[in-house]
């Protein structure tokens, strides 16, 4: 792949829109079918964009106070969930910026909020307390019960939810709370991924490895060797793929067969900065990846974890986070200098 001319995408990836917010833009979501593009920032600050000609459509100064946290859409794409350092959980409507509910979490940072697949649940996060709600942002239970502040949080099925910390991920009944299982591991877990049909779920440690248990047979493994953290992970829409950074290149481990265990996985081979930003298209083996150099590049992954470059694009400071469009005809990126980038991807 050529190296990334300045202000200029290539392949795959054509010009759409650029905009700013005022500071660090910390989250971002697409909602309504890709119709609006929102971002959360450092300053509290909640911005919605059109997601074709890029204009702001609605604004929230200090939607919180101290700064955002974490934002999740709503699987149907017209709800925005928010959680910032003021300990609030905000929901908004996504099409024009209305606040439809705010409550208090916690007393301090809210670090992680996540939409149930059907809608139904609202995830959040605060220290070592877990809570879950209703979509109305009814508190329905909370669990104290983690040795350390969750590092992360996703939903395996629609009744269950998981959460990682020091030492192990922890599986609850959405309805009751109640702990399901228990996956324990000696060690700083800093990231999760959970594959489509909940049966992997993939940690990144604090000790450079990624860690993945198979809850179908309770196979456990580990794979070491990356000159980072692995704070990056991201499956494939099909499960049978895992992206995982931790170091300039992208590692691919493939799931097929028996796999990864006795594998070599594929290594994608570009950036000249540890990687920070990894998601997979929502329909098709394609894989975006941003690093801290400020640029994003888009792969073509092929089933054993080889891949080869679509596309690239520069940005103007490091990556904070890849999103695709639901289609997959649109990506957006968010950097440290303020900016949102958006380019319309040719179809392959």
């Amino acid at each position: 792949m050529p190296k990334l001319a300045k202000n200029k995408p290539h392949g795959v990836l054509q010009n759409g829109f650029f905009a700013t917010v005022n500071d660090y833009p910390i989250a971002g979501g697409w909602g309504l079918k890709g119709k609006l593009f929102a971002v959360g920032d450092a300053s509290g600050s909640v911005h919605a964009f059109d997601g074709t000609s890029g204009q702001e459509i609605w604004k929230h100064p200090q939607a919180h106070i101290g700064g955002i946290m974490s934002m999740s859409v709503s699987p149907n794409g017209a709800q925005l969930a928010s959680v910032g350092q003021d300990g609030q959980l905000a929901i908004w409507n996504f099409a024009d910026g209305q606040l439809q509910h705010r409550t208090e979490i916690a007393s301090g940072w809210v670090e992680h909020v996540a939409w149930s697949q059907d809608g139904n649940y609202l995830a959040v996060s605060a220290g070592r307390v877990v809570t879950n709600l209703s979509s109305s942002g009814e508190k329905i239970w909370s669990s104290k019960n983690h040795p350390s502040t969750v590092s992360a949080l996703g939903w395996v099925t629609d009744q269950e939810l998981s959460t990682a910390c020091y030492g192990r991920v922890t599986f609850f009944n959405s309805s009751t709370g109640q702990e399901n299982e228990r996956l324990e591991w000696q060690g700083s877990l800093v990231s999760l991924a959970l594959s489509p049909d909940g049966n992997i779920i993939a940690c990144g440690s604090q000790d450079k490895s990624v860690h993945f248990w198979r809850r179908s047979n309770g196979q456990d493994s580990m794979m070491s060797g990356y000159p980072w953290k692995p704070s990056e992970l991201a499956f494939s829409h099909d499960g049978l793929l895992l992206a995982t950074g931790g170091g300039e290149d992208v590692t691919i481990w493939s799931f097929e067969g028996k796999g990864p265990e006795g594998t070599t996985p594929g290594v994608l081979e570009f950036h000249q900065a540890p990687v920070s930003s990894l998601a997979f298209s929502p329909h098709q083996r394609n894989l975006a990846s941003g690093c801290r150099e400020g640029g994003v590049v888009v792969w073509s992954v092929g089933k054993k974890g080889s891949g080869r470059g679509l596309g690239g694009a520069p940005v103007n400071g490091s990556v904070e986070n890849v999103y695709w469009r639901p289609d997959g005809r649109s990506l957006a990126a968010i950097d440290a200098e303020g900016g949102i980038t958006v380019w319309r991807v040719k179809k392959i």
